[in-house]
Parts: structure tokens; sequence; C-alpha cells
């Protein structure tokens, strides 16, 4: 098989990927655009192995092993991924990274009490009574 094929195939899977995680306001289905990502990586870095192991005398396979790495830091990148989207979700009550965003510049920019809100005036009027 020639080495376009794999290579094109590659390229449309991380487009796409790439446009999941530019479009999609869910951070699940973010989560999932980027594993795709990864997976078109692998085909990648597995292509060129095959590729480069016919035309060198010693195989090495290290395109191989070094997928085999990125699967094992993806599944991990999943796992502790889903587990704080699932936390988020069960604090805020929903997933849309938007809504996340403005909710979280919101509780930046609200004043607090030991930010010169009331708590002073409350106490010059206590020392003046």
């Amino acid at each position: 098989m020639h080495l376009a094929y794999p290579a094109v195939l590659s390229a449309l899977l991380f487009c796409t990927g790439l446009y999941g995680v530019l479009a999609r306001r869910n951070a699940i289905l973010v989560l999932m655009s980027v594993e795709l990502m990864l997976n078109a990586v692998n085909l990648n870095l597995v292509a060129f192995d095959v590729w480069l192991s016919r035309t060198a005398e010693e195989t090495l396979h290290s395109g191989q092993a070094l997928t085999l790495f990125t699967i094992a830091i993806a599944a991990a990148e999943i796992g502790i991924g889903l587990a704080i989207v699932l936390a988020v979700h069960r604090n805020r009550g929903t997933a849309d990274i938007d809504r996340l965003r403005d909710t979280a510049e919101g509780h930046e920019n609200a004043p607090s009490a030991d930010a010169g809100g009331t708590a002073p005036a409350d106490e010059k009027a206590e020392a003046t009574a």
C-alpha cells in the first residue's frame, strides 16, 4: 500500500477533530474530538514506521512504540478529563463550555466583603455609636 492513503486519511481525521474542538460547545464532544486528533497522529506514526522499515535494514518499530505510549496517555487523559467534566456538570448543571466560561468570569468580577464591600462601613458605624 502506498504511503499517501494513510497520510490523507490521517489528515482528514485530524481536520475533523480540529473542527470538533473549535466548533463544539459541549465539553464531552471536545474531548472526543481531541481523541480523534490523537488517533490521526497514531495512524501517521504507524504508517511512517512501516514505510521507513521497508527502506531501512534495521527495524526498530519506534513508530509503533510511540503509538502505544500515545494510546496509554490518551486513555489517562480521557479518564481524568471525563471525571473533571462530570464534577463540573454536577456543580454547575451544564457541560456547555461558553456557559462555564461566562459563570467563571462573573464570579471573578463580583465584589466581596473583604475587598471593600459593606464590612468596613459597619465597623465605622459601630465605632461612632
